[in-house]
């Protein structure tokens, strides 16, 4: 990135935070602010909101922290939501995950290596019929099993070729 378009990103951010006071209780939507427009909360953004809100750098990482809502790594482009839920799990969404987990090689939270997928677990996706079941973005998939897993990442790759 050139020093000039780092230049007018700056001014761009410090003109959306201008429509915040200077002060402590800007905190959160300012870091809100910053994940709506870059997908995470990435370093320099954290030290441009102690900067202008005169709170400490290790302050604003406390608030960023402290909220489940705030990430600091960018998402993948599809984002895999596997149900943890009591009847999932009674079908073996613990295998799934173990499956996903090795064929993406990430962990939960953690995006793959190419920025294509994002896997989270969650408590209940509301299908407990179809379980073990998983979102991919707007999708439902259920009644899972390794090789399901396997064909529908395989349509998610195809895709992005």
């Amino acid at each position: 990135m050139s020093e000039k378009t780092s230049g007018l990103q700056e001014r761009a951010r410090l003109k959306e935070f201008c429509k915040h006071p200077k002060n402590e209780s800007s905190v959160i939507p300012l870091l809100q602010l910053v994940q709506e427009r870059e997908g995470y909360i990435p370093a320099q953004a954290v030290r441009a909101i102690a900067q202008y809100t005169g709170v400490r750098e290790a302050q604003v990482y406390g608030v960023a922290t402290f909220y489940a809502q705030f990430r600091f790594q960018p998402r993948g482009k599809h984002i895999i939501r596997l149900c943890q839920g009591t009847a999932c799990h009674v079908q073996g969404a613990d295998s799934i995950l173990d499956h996903l987990k090795e064929k993406l090689a990430v962990e939960e939270g953690g995006t793959t290596e190419d920025g294509l997928f994002t896997l989270e677990v969650v408590r209940c996706l509301g299908c407990c019929s179809l379980a073990p079941v998983m979102m991919i973005d707007d999708s439902t998939y259920g009644r899972l099993t390794r090789r399901a897993v396997d064909k529908i990442l395989a349509e998610y790759r195809k895709e992005e070729k």
